[in-house]
Formats: C-alpha cells, sequence, structure tokens
C-alpha cells in the first residue's frame, strides 16, 4: 500500500489517461509503442491500479484506525517488522518517497511505537525498528487483517489468488527495470 497524496513517485502530472496514452514514455521501444492497442491497454492497468491503491488505503484506514495507527504508520511499520531499515531502505521498499517515509518515522519515534538506532554501515543513516508498542499494534491488525484475506481467498479461489500476486509482482519487476533504464 502507498500512501495518499503528492502523486506518484516520478513526478508526473496530469490526468491519469492523458500521459499513459501516449505511450511514448515508457515503451521499451519506440516502434512497439506504435501497436495498436497498446497505449489503451496502459492506460486501463494504470487506471486499475489506481482505483485499486485507494480500496486498499482506504480498507488499511479502516484495519488501523481502530488500534491507534494510519495506513502510511502501518505501512512503515510494517517495513521495519523483519528487520530494522534506513529510511532510504523504507522508501525504495515501499516504493514511496524517503522525505514521506522521514515524516513518518518521526511521527513514529515521537508516540514511542519506533526507535532510530545506529547503523554499523553508515554514521549518519539511523536504521528506524519498532518498539514493542509498535509490534503489538501492528499484532492487533493481524486478525482483520487475516479476516480480509480469507474472504478475498474465498472470492477469488486459491489459485486466482496467486495469479493476482505474481501478475502485480511482476508487474512491479518490469515498471522498476523500465525505470532503470531510463536513469
Amino acid at each position: 500500500m502507498t500512501e495518499q497524496g503528492g502523486g506518484n513517485r516520478h513526478g508526473r502530472e496530469g490526468a491519469a489517461g492523458q500521459e499513459w496514452a501516449s505511450g511514448q514514455e515508457w515503451a521499451s521501444g519506440r516502434e512497439r509503442a506504435e501497436e495498436p492497442g497498446y497505449p489503451e491497454l496502459l492506460s486501463r492497468t494504470a487506471l486499475g491500479v489506481f482505483r485499486l491503491n485507494g480500496q486498499f488505503l482506504s480498507t488499511a484506514e479502516e484495519l488501523a484506525t481502530p488500534v491507534g495507527l494510519t495506513a502510511a504508520w502501518w505501512q512503515v511499520l510494517g517495513a521495519v517488522l523483519g528487520g530494522p531499515l534506513t529510511v532510504s531502505g523504507v522508501a525504495r521498499e515501499m516504493g514511496i518517497t524517503r522525505q514521506s517515509v522521514q515524516r513518518i518515522a518521526d511521527l513514529l519515534v515521537g508516540r514511542g511505537l519506533a526507535v532510530y538506532e545506529p547503523n554499523p554501515a553508515h554514521r549518519r543513516a539511523k536504521l528506524l525498528a519498532p518498539t514493542e508498542a509498535g509490534v503489538a499494534a501492528v499484532q492487533a491488525i493481524t486478525p482483520d487483517h487475516a479476516a480480509l484475506a480469507a474472504r478475498l481467498a474465498g472470492e477469488l479461489g486459491d489459485d486466482g489468488f496467486t495469479e493476482t500476486v505474481r501478475v502485480l509482482e511482476r508487474l512491479s519487476r518490469v515498471m522498476d527495470a523500465l525505470d532503470a533504464r531510463r536513469d
């Protein structure tokens, strides 16, 4: 789930289908960008992902609010449950800006849900880690999160749910690869 607001991480502005529809900016080759249907498929994919993102954010807020978190706080805490990360590491993992993560990390630390720890690999880039209270807050969401997962699995079926995850992860990897080629 991504944090609300601020546009996408590439700073592109404008209505979702306008820039995406040309197909030129994201094509791996100019000749493929002219293929009939590709710009429309890209626009439909982007709009579907934007809608899905909004749905996930709304659901995440509903799950997080009763335990005193926001969706964004839950997202950042969830990123460091497996081990401390730098703010930049959280941003890369979650696909959001470092500045957004820094603001949220500072709020979490201020509320006693996370701490900054020394980073042996880098003096200035501290590691963010959850406190016991932060872990407990995320664990308090787990039963409702698991219930939602079970409902989704019931609607999609086991194979459909697995395929959905596979396709979304592949799309994310391909977008990362396209971004890397642009740099």
